[in-house]
């Protein structure tokens, strides 16, 4: 797999290959209104759960014993106005740079599209695999680190994704109707960040914590709603799309894979709506976990599955579909603002190669190298939006706080925004500008400037269609 260069990305989104030829791109055009719509919609699904022995969460948690419950991705492919458009929803940690532009390529050329009119978001679970290939080259070299993701396994899986999206294509139905609704989610989220009288980070409460001090604090900056987006033919329900904001992990680091709370809740939806394809997309929570109401105990686990599946349950009630008349797909891509500054590439190998240090600080450092590299190469970051009537559902990048996806909420206050987030994971955190100062974990591991705030804000505003 080659490494990822600007002129690599213009190629490959210039061109789709459909029906056995070439299509010239055009960037954020509407696929069409009113009579003119004549959508279908197919589904897809692939168990992506690792093998025993490979690492979860970049190797430096236990790597997989077994399995609790297997992880899926879970996507839709919408056709019949232009290229088609793909959304996917993968239970892992991440993909990173490279390793989620080989996703993008392999679900565009199984459905005949361009990688521009796809979006893969993770969900974020921590006992699943989190891939960079640049990161997993960088570690191999050194002999004695474990793997960051098997390349056999992440090729594989991308086989299987190719095969399933083409079996998909070969039984759609049509798309007639959209409906959204929401519903409040009670005790889950939470804000990590504590600020001290000074203004700066003085703890985080994490997924997971058994501080009363912690428990006892207010829930903080969070968004409470968990957004659904679906899908019809008729009055017949084909997809439900979850959105909610919060890192997904009741507790990890046992070596047990696990969707986890949110995952698992989806899955009970599934099972009572079978023939509703249900998807759960993560928004922005970089700075937002369950250590409110978490204490880290597997009994919390069922307690919280219950809590964002009554959500699910409670938002589907409330939907009511309407006649599609309008759809669009709108793109933005920029070079992240690496920060070059505060991570020097040279200091960045010389700890890889230290095999006195601790393998997590090891491992994370090639997160960052590959990330450097891939900024010095100009290879952008995808930022992407579906709208259909007034509702627009937002895919970001990495690990964004919260206040993207309430920003967006405002930018469009006419609009139903949901956001997935935990797209290209490649800049890990990121923060708002306000918070670099503050200190804190989320900013230890952005690799993004300040001004990255800027340019995500000014994305969200160039996907969302414009009013007056």
């Amino acid at each position: 797999m080659r490494s990822l260069n600007r002129r690599r990305f213009v190629g490959t989104t210039a061109a789709g290959a459909v029906g056995g030829g070439l299509l010239g791109w055009r960037p954020a055009t509407g696929l069409g209104t009113g009579n003119e719509l004549d959508l279908r919609l197919a589904s897809f699904r692939v168990d992506v759960t690792p093998p025993v022995g490979h690492s979860l969460c970049g190797g430096w948690i236990k790597p997989v014993e077994a399995v609790d419950d297997p992880l899926e991705a879970i996507g839709l492919v919408i056709l019949g106005q232009g290229l088609p458009v793909v959304l996917c929803a993968v239970d892992w940690t991440g993909l990173l740079n490279e390793a989620h532009w080989a996703w993008r390529v392999a679900l565009a050329e199984a459905a005949g599209t361009t990688p521009d009119r796809v979006s893969v978001q993770c969900v974020h679970q921590h006992n699943a695999p989190f891939a960079c290939l640049e990161a997993q080259r960088i570690v191999s070299e050194q002999g004695d680190l474990p793997d960051i993701v098997d390349v056999a396994f992440f090729e594989s899986c991308l086989q299987r994704m190719r095969q399933a999206v083409a079996e998909s294509l070969t039984h759609t139905q049509p798309l007639t109707h959209i409906a959204c609704a929401e519903a409040e989610v009670h005790q889950v989220a939470s804000n990590r960040r504590i600020l001290g009288s000074d203004g700066r980070v003085a703890s985080q409460r994490g997924s997971s914590s058994r501080d009363p001090q912690h428990q006892q604090l207010p829930e903080g900056l969070i968004d409470p709603m968990l957004k659904t987006v679906a899908f019809y033919d008729g009055d017949t329900k084909l997809a439900a799309c979850h959105y909610y904001a919060c890192h997904p992990m009741s507790y990890y680091g046992d070596g047990r894979v696990s969707a986890d709370f949110c995952g698992l809740a989806r899955k009970q939806r599934q099972q009572e709506d079978p023939n509703c394809v249900q998807l759960y997309f993560n928004g922005c929570g970089g700075n937002i976990g369950a250590g409110k109401y978490n204490d880290g105990s597997p009994e919390m686990r069922p307690v919280l599955t219950g809590r964002i599946h009554d959500a699910m349950r409670r938002s589907e009630a409330l939907l009511r579909p309407s006649p599609i008349d309008r759809l669009d797909w709108t793109t933005h891509d920029f070079v992240p603002p690496a920060d070059t500054e505060r991570w020097d590439e040279q200091r960045l190998i010389e700890t890889i190669c230290d095999s006195q240090q601790s393998v997590v600080n090891r491992n994370r450092p090639s997160y960052t190298l590959a990330f450097l590299r891939r900024c010095r190469e100009q290879f952008p970051i995808s930022l992407s939006g579906l709208h259909i009537n007034d509702v627009s559902m937002l895919h970001l990048p990495a690990e964004c706080f919260i206040e993207y996806q309430l920003y967006a909420q405002r930018v469009s206050p006419e609009r139903f925004v949901a956001c997935a987030a935990y797209g290209d994971g490649g800049p890990w955190y990121i923060p708002t500008a306000e918070a670099f100062p503050q200190g804190g974990y989320a900013v230890s591991v952005a690799w993004c400037r300040p001004d990255m705030d800027a340019a995500v804000r000014g994305g969200i505003e160039r996907l969302l269609p414009q009013t007056g």
